[in-house]
């Protein structure tokens, strides 16, 4: 009987998506709801499964892991990617990855949970009503004000669109920035100097990797408006978390709203968890019921496939 591991299911839920008792026949199912400690922790824990499901960017399966899990065959992810996959040693070792399907709308949609829960100042007010008190803050208008995007693929497209309906000025800038997509949504293509100087809310909406880590540091941080947001729903790495950290404690910016961290899930003691600027959510951008039951159902069927010797949407 193939035994597979079920990782990263940290809400405790997968069983709710999809049937794991009608395969008991075939696999042995094992769920861990807790993140490893540690790269000796994970190989402890996954050293008898010969496959794994794994939530996208949650468990790093890296080169060392890959290398000494040596009865693994195959890695099923969430979604069409997966970065913190070495696809390399995979290939190396004849593991077969393979992916799912993903909706992309969910991180738009909470990026503008984001950005209105900074406008109005959410955090603040919603702990104010159930403390006994009443109006204690000022927010601003989105009306006219300048939405700058620092990635205008898929998802910024889908913010960008939005910003547009609040009356907002939408301006982009990423290394490859489409001009015809710019065209398109009337988006305004900025230098990156110029983004980071005039935006009133800044949204991150690029991938991660080596290209844009610390593409926000508090060099970009200093020339932000004093009443500028910044928000990342995209990867924790793009920003500088010490020097964000740094620019929130000194008001060098108004506040930042982050769905994504360096290191996740984020450590309790974090100096971001005890800022009154910061509005954190723990990287829900892809997490709704819409997209598990994509997830866990499709991870079950690249499972099948590839146990049945015909893998489907390989990742390579």
């Amino acid at each position: 009987m193939l035994k597979v591991a079920i990782l990263d299911d940290y809400q405790n839920v997968s069983q709710q998506f999809v049937n794991l008792e009608k395969l008991s026949g075939k696999y042995e199912f094992k769920i861990f709801s807790e993140p490893f400690i540690d790269e000796a922790d994970t190989l402890e824990q996954l050293a008898d499964f010969e496959a794994l499901l794994i939530m996208r960017e949650r468990t790093p399966m890296t080169k060392n892991i890959i290398d000494n899990l040596s009865k693994l065959k195959f890695i099923i992810t969430s979604g069409t990617k997966n970065k913190a996959i070495d696809l390399e040693a995979a290939k190396k070792r004849k593991i077969i990855v393979s992916g799912t399907e993903i909706n992309i709308h969910p991180t738009p949609e909470l990026t503008w949970a984001l950005i209105l829960g900074l406008a109005r100042n959410l955090k603040e007010e919603i702990d104010n009503m159930y403390q006994g008190y009443w109006q204690t803050t000022v927010g601003v208008e989105l009306k006219g004000k300048i939405l700058g995007l620092i990635g205008l693929g898929r998802v910024g497209s889908q913010v960008a669109k939005i910003g547009k309906a609040f009356g907002m000025q939408v301006m982009a800038w990423s290394e490859n920035l489409d001009l015809d997509k710019c065209k398109e949504l009337d988006v305004l293509p900025s230098s990156k100097e110029d983004l980071i100087t005039n935006s009133d809310f800044l949204s991150i909406h690029v991938q991660g990797g080596e290209r844009y880590k610390d593409c926000i540091t508090i060099k970009e941080l200093d020339k932000m408006k004093k009443s500028a947001f910044l928000i990342n729903t995209s990867r924790g790495p793009i920003v500088n978390e010490d020097d964000l950290i740094i620019a929130l404690s000194t008001n060098e910016i108004a506040g930042a709203g982050l769905d994504v961290f360096e290191k996740e899930p984020l450590p309790e003691n974090n100096k971001l968890r005890f800022l009154p600027n910061a509005l954190l959510t723990p990287h829900i951008g892809y997490v709704t019921a819409e997209n598990y039951n994509i997830f866990y159902n499709q991870m079950i069927e690249s499972l099948e496939a590839c146990v049945n010797g015909k893998p489907i949407r390989i990742i390579e």
